[in-house]
């Protein structure tokens, strides 16, 4: 579970392969570096059922959702994924980010309607052919906009004049494709 804002600066996330997936080299390698980025890994293993999954989302309720995948299926197991675990989960700003990454296609190449698709259907990210690197500095911009988000309104509003329009996501899209970031109601 997620503490309420304020009380706890950890990041809590939920780390999975897709259903048809059965490495955990991966796994082993993400749940380190988010460890390392100072993040509390809940790492449900290979082949994790979509169920399952779900059920760990709605559970846990983490700042965010990573699924890998390297076996070329990631796009197609995604896909499936990702409108259970939104239906789960929600799309508000209080809703965690849910990203993929890995080989998300048997080709090994990246393909922009793949990244598209995955971005369409609910995805917040889409790594695919990304670095350790690019996944910090999502992690880094996730913890920026969380904790902005949490700070009081009259401090909120100095540092948004001090940035000016810029968004925290602008420091990753050169390197991952994302959604536009969700907007409070």
């Amino acid at each position: 579970m997620t503490d309420p804002p304020g009380t706890n600066n950890t990041l809590s996330v939920l780390l999975t392969s897709t259903s048809s997936d059965a490495h955990s080299w991966n796994l082993v390698v993400l749940e380190l570096a988010l460890g390392e980025l100072g993040a509390n890994v809940r790492n449900l293993g290979p082949c994790a059922p979509e169920e399952l999954v779900v059920d760990a989302a709605r559970l846990q309720r983490p700042g965010l959702i990573v699924v890998s995948s390297v076996n070329g299926h990631g796009c197609q197991d995604g896909l499936r994924l990702i409108p259970k675990l939104r239906a789960a989960t929600g799309t508000g700003p209080a809703a965690p980010d849910i990203i993929i990454g890995g080989k998300l296609g048997i080709t090994g190449r990246v393909h922009i309607d793949r990244t598209n698709a995955l971005l369409q259907a609910g995805f917040d990210a889409v790594f695919e052919g990304g670095t350790l690197d690019d996944l910090a500095a999502y992690v880094a911009a996730l913890h920026a906009r969380r904790s902005a988000a949490a700070a009081p309104l009259a401090v909120r509003s100095q540092r948004s004049a001090e940035r000016g329009p810029t968004t925290v996501r602008a420091a990753t899209r050169a390197l991952v494709r994302t959604r536009q970031p969700r907007t409070a109601p």
